[in-house]
């Protein structure tokens, strides 16, 4: 995972891109990150990885052994709050560790939007909206049983789940009725619209799994490199698709006009 953030998922706008063509975009609120942890191969840990962390939070919130691992990295824990009130720490509410982090960065340090650039693909991760206990049909887009023919009590269910005789058990792994969604799934090679670094905003274009305000994870594309040729390819193949179906548009709205005359 050579570049990736932890973010919020603020919501959802249409902005124009740079050829004048409105496009559906995810507002991604992605920093600062707060660098809180880099971890070297030639460390005791191993491996190469970054630590990163989002989110301001209350002392009083974090556990003792988070707490520790803080101080030992020498985040500030113990400053005294405001008013009596407890004292909020940065960047600790949400912590992911990336792997094999491209951009050198050392503890302390914040990164943010600007790692990204426009035009760049990214996957989101992001955990789906919960749809609370549904049965076989909303679930797992099973038929069901038939409507008429003497089908009573039938309708959607999911009819036999073993065997009678051998194993005469139920397999593991059985599609049944259950809790439905809050999963983590990705969403890949979605490109980036703009990034405005002012506001630690990314504009990703589409939609990925996850509420209006859930966290979510921004990374680079793991099958599309920015510095691949094969970024060119796709961008100008799209735009030669967009620009076809423009001039296909004119032809068909010229030709009405001809045959109005």
């Amino acid at each position: 995972m050579p570049l990736g953030l932890i973010g919020l998922k603020v919501g959802h706008t249409r902005v124009y891109d740079a050829n004048g063509v409105l496009v559906p975009v995810t507002v991604v609120h992605v920093g600062p990150n707060r660098v809180l942890q880099v971890k070297t191969k030639a460390s005791k840990d191993g491996y190469s990885a970054v630590q990163l962390g989002y989110g301001d939070q209350k002392l009083g919130r974090l556990t003792k052994p988070l707490i520790g691992h803080l101080a030992k990295q020498g985040v500030k824990v113990d400053a005294p709050g405001q008013g009596g009130e407890q004292p909020v720490i940065t960047g600790v509410k949400r912590i992911r560790e990336f792997r094999d982090f491209s951009k050198e960065v050392k503890s302390g340090d914040t990164v943010g939007a600007d790692i990204f650039q426009i035009g760049q693909f990214v996957d989101a991760i992001g955990t789906t909206k919960g749809r609370g206990f549904e049965g076989v049909v909303a679930r797992w887009s099973f038929r069901g049983g038939d409507a008429t023919h003497g089908a009573k009590g039938w309708h959607r269910r999911s009819g036999a789940i073993g065997q009678r005789l051998f194993p005469g058990t139920v397999m593991r792994g059985m599609k049944m009725p259950g809790h439905m969604g809050v999963v983590r799934r990705t969403s890949q090679n979605l490109e980036i619209i703009q990034v405005r670094p002012e506001d630690n905003v990314l504009l990703i274009k589409g939609n990925f799994p996850g509420s209006e305000g859930d966290y979510c994870i921004i990374r680079e594309a793991k099958k599309i490199s920015i510095n691949s040729a094969r970024l060119k390819q796709i961008t100008d193949a799209r735009k030669k698709a967009k620009d076809a179906a423009t001039s296909k548009k004119d032809d068909k709205k010229a030709a009405a006009a001809a045959k109005k005359k």
